[in-house]
């Protein structure tokens, strides 16, 4: 094993400068000789066997279990110098037969029914919210943000993304607006807000996220307009001027992609607007992270754009834009595992180090996988008419900056009602019209 580990590790580390420590104490060195140097050892024969038979599950359980440590370094860079110049022609046979198993029983790993989906949601979501505040931003966007600059910060870049759906989704002051995957509730209240919905109704299977969100809405003074409902998408009834969808689609499941577009259909008016924020696979339809799905996010499934678009055609709805967010989520991810890791201590004091350590697995795996495979995230506007939105997509940036001033007229009659001898001059509750769509 510790021959095959070896060869493994000469044919992926190309560049940079890997140094192993087999468990039976000999040391070997990989890569050019570039960079900072990593070092990774196996603790037991056990752990090369499992990682060299299985890598993408026991990797990870490795990590986890202490049996595989980064003694220079972290697991990001172990895992950033053996995937940047890997390529399918690497793998090995036996890899490659047991990917193609794993792809045909995709559908099966995948059996998102009611039940299920509830279950698997509650797997991760409803984890004790404050694991979630020492990572994530204070409105809890745990999606991919959009970073407009460089330096942008966390913060800044996850305003910036609710801005960028709320702008496509074309929002109107008589609007009815459904979101599918409701979360902490920061996109409903942000729509409500400063897009100007009438109604936002959204909806979550975690009741941690549920309570949280009913409460912000209730802070807010919104809580008549902006619910928050804990139920599936299958049992939703009603008609809905727009649709909105971040982060959720991962969670239904090849088998049921036909079932959530034919009920997206269903819900939304003739001349309604539907955006959908999805991870997903940019090299065609492949099978879910083994480690991801038993520790993670179990039952998830990333699509490619080949299976989404057919999809929303079969369901009697048409493409209106695409738009695919390559690098934006690995700065997400860099950005969460840097505060996780920095506030470390106090994760352990909610969980143990066995937790933490699959944390940052997780948080380094999927950065690595952004940054070096072919995941992306894909932003899909669909309607269910041609004439739904408009000709061009100038309406976008437009939209966009309106968004923008309405922020900072609501940030400015803040700071007024904080000075009462400046009374604010447009309130806050009542924003100024965006611009009417052109066709």
């Amino acid at each position: 094993m510790e021959k095959i580990l070896t060869t493994i590790l000469s044919q992926y580390v190309k560049r940079g400068s890997l140094t192993l420590v087999t468990a039976s104490g000999r040391e070997f060195t990989f890569g050019d000789g570039t960079g900072e140097e990593v070092k990774i050892r196996f603790l037991d024969k056990g752990a090369e066997r499992g990682v060299v038979l299985n890598p993408e599950l026991r990797l990870g359980e490795m990590f986890m279990d202490g049996r595989v440590v980064v003694e220079r370094g972290t697991i990001y860079d172990f895992l950033a110098l053996v995937l940047r110049d890997a390529t399918v022609e690497d793998r090995s046979l036996p890899a490659r037969l047991l990917g193609r198993m794993r792809f045909l029983t995709r559908n099966f790993v995948s059996r998102n029914n009611r039940w299920r989906s509830r279950r698997n949601v509650a797997h991760h979501y409803d984890l004790d919210h404050r694991l979630y505040e020492l990572f994530l931003d204070p409105d809890r966007q745990y999606s991919c943000a959009y970073f407009e600059r460089p330096d942008c910060t966390l913060e800044e870049a996850q305003l910036a993304k609710k801005r960028l759906v709320t702008a496509k989704l074309l929002v109107e002051p008589d609007s009815r607006v459904l979101d599918i995957g409701s979360g902490w509730g920061g996109l409903g209240l942000y729509i409500k807000q400063m897009g100007g919905a009438r109604q936002v109704q959204g909806i979550t299977l975690s009741t941690e996220q549920l309570e949280i969100a009913r409460g912000r809405a209730e802070k807010a003074g919104v809580a008549d307009s902006v619910r928050f409902v804990l139920q599936d998408y299958r049992e939703v009834e009603g008609s809905f001027d727009r649709i909105v969808s971040v982060g959720m689609f991962e969670h239904v499941g090849p088998r049921f992609y036909g079932t959530y577009f034919n009920k997206c259909r269903e819900l939304l008016k003739p001349d309604g607007v539907m955006v959908m924020h999805t991870i997903g696979l940019m090299d065609g339809p492949w099978y879910p992270n083994p480690w991801i799905d038993k520790y993670i996010f179990p039952g998830g499934q990333l699509p490619a754009l080949s299976e989404i678009i057919p999809a929303i055609e079969r369901a009697g709805m048409i493409v209106t834009d695409v738009e695919c967010l390559r690098m934006h989520y690995a700065e997400t991810l860099l950005a969460w595992r840097r505060r996780f890791m920095a506030r470390r201590d106090e994760a352990m004091a909610l969980y143990d180090e066995r937790f933490c350590r699959m944390w940052e697995y997780y948080l380094a795996c999927c950065e690595a996988a952004f940054r070096f495979q072919n995941v992306a995230v894909f932003q899909v506007q669909c309607a269910r008419s041609a004439y739904a939105v408009p000709l061009t997509r100038s309406y976008i940036a437009e939209r966009y900056e309106d968004l923008r001033m309405r922020e900072a007229m609501r940030e400015a009659d803040a700071i007024r009602e904080m000075a009462p001898e400046r009374p604010a001059q447009t309130p806050a509750s009542e924003p100024v019209p965006l611009r009417k769509q052109r066709h």
